[in-house]
């Protein structure tokens, strides 16, 4: 509703997402969650874009944008398929630690692939025992010689199995706790390495979630980011950077049931006229209208924000990603709501929203965590 100043790049980037979800996501996108099917069609097609290299240096083969361009492309993939954009924004999830802790060496090997979209990133840091709680990790690594010896397991890892690029969050040195853990670089062919089961989810179905498993994972020791001990700095500064991304997929999702269900509420007629013109109707639009617009402005300030150059946005960046999330569960179970029993039924797509944003208040930390954040990061300024 509201119009947001964007330059002739941005409106091109803009263009492009709506020709590629029209024609390659649009027609697919309820088959593509019914049947639980990842189809790297669309994801090829914004490789051939170039779109994969949105935040990455134009010396890396990248354009050199930044949050702000990359919230614009996740939130319009999304408004087509969440599963979609949920694979291509795990790619930049996986990408940032090597864009911000790789060394020249590290960078110059993987960034120009992943720039061209031709090989995908994955970001391992959740296992069973450790969601939330990410300090509980207990995937090793054991440093012999030249290589670095990986054992154990992570749990919910998207893109597991169709990347190429993961980084693993593993300890070190298990004695030293949250300052014992390190951050590597695997390869999908690595030895050691494998692929465990394919989860079964609720929502984002087109993308794909699965367990890794490190059975005595040789790799050289120049896949080590940064130095030993800076794992869950390389974490939480990563997410930092990511959970933007998250605001920008609940945004898409928003805006299209809320579209959806306005088509249906000025189309639908009961008692002599459409439902819309009803006051309880109507302003329950008007709710979900101003609440997206609200969310966006706050995505869209602090990924700009970001881009600026600021060191210390973790309070907003969760701002941003639980205020979004929230609106778009709310906005998804109204539009539902608003079309009664057709709401219900899979032959329409807000049923698919609904489900697809329930993911985007867990993921990249629950939204629980982000208000414990915020309520830390309050204490610099208030206190």
């Amino acid at each position: 509703m509201l119009i947001y100043p964007l330059t002739d790049d941005q409106k091109l980037l803009l263009d492009l997402i709506k020709q590629i979800g029209e024609e390659y996501i649009k027609p697919y996108a309820l088959e593509w969650d019914e049947k639980e099917i990842y189809d790297e069609k669309p994801i090829k097609a914004l490789a051939h874009a170039d779109l994969f290299g949105i935040i990455i240096p134009e010396e890396y083969g990248g354009l050199g944008w930044g949050s702000f361009e990359m919230c614009l492309a996740v939130e319009y993939l999304s408004y087509y398929c969440a599963g979609v954009s949920t694979t291509y924004a795990a790619s930049f999830l996986g990408c940032y630690p090597i864009l911000l802790f790789g060394n020249k060496e590290q960078k110059a090997k993987y960034l120009p692939f992943i720039a061209t979209g031709k090989k995908l990133c994955a970001f391992a840091l959740t296992e069973p025992q450790a969601g939330s709680d990410a300090f509980a990790i207990k995937t090793t690594a054991k440093k012999e010689g030249d290589y670095y010896i990986l054992n154990g397991m992570k749990q919910w890892i998207t893109n597991g199995g169709i990347a190429d690029i993961y980084i693993v969050i593993a300890m070190t040195d298990p004695a030293k706790g949250a300052r014992g853990a390190s951050a590597f670089i695997v390869e999908k062919d690595d030895p050691g390495f494998s692929i465990g089961k394919k989860e079964k989810k609720l929502g984002l179905r087109a993308s794909v979630t699965t367990e890794l498993f490190f059975n005595d994972c040789k790799i050289p020791r120049d896949r080590l980011l940064a130095r030993e001990g800076m794992g869950f700095i390389v974490a939480l500064k990563t997410l930092d950077y990511a959970r933007c991304g998250a605001g920008a997929q609940a945004l898409g999702i928003a805006q299209a049931a809320m579209e959806v269900a306005l088509k249906h509420a000025t189309s639908r007629v009961q008692f002599g006229q459409p439902i819309y013109n009803f006051q309880a109707v109507s302003h329950t639009f008007a709710e979900m209208a101003m609440k997206i617009e609200a969310a966006r402005a706050l995505v869209y300030n602090v990924a700009k924000y970001i881009d600026s150059g600021a060191k210390d946005f973790s309070g907003a960046s969760s701002m941003a990603k639980c205020l979004a999330t929230d609106t778009a569960m709310w906005v998804t179970e109204r539009a539902i709501q608003m079309m009664g029993g057709y709401g219900y039924m899979r032959d329409y797509p807000v049923q698919k929203y609904f489900r697809d944003a329930k993911c985007l208040q867990i993921y990249e930390g629950t939204n629980e965590i982000q208000k414990n954040v915020i309520a830390r990061e309050l204490l610099k300024y208030y206190k």
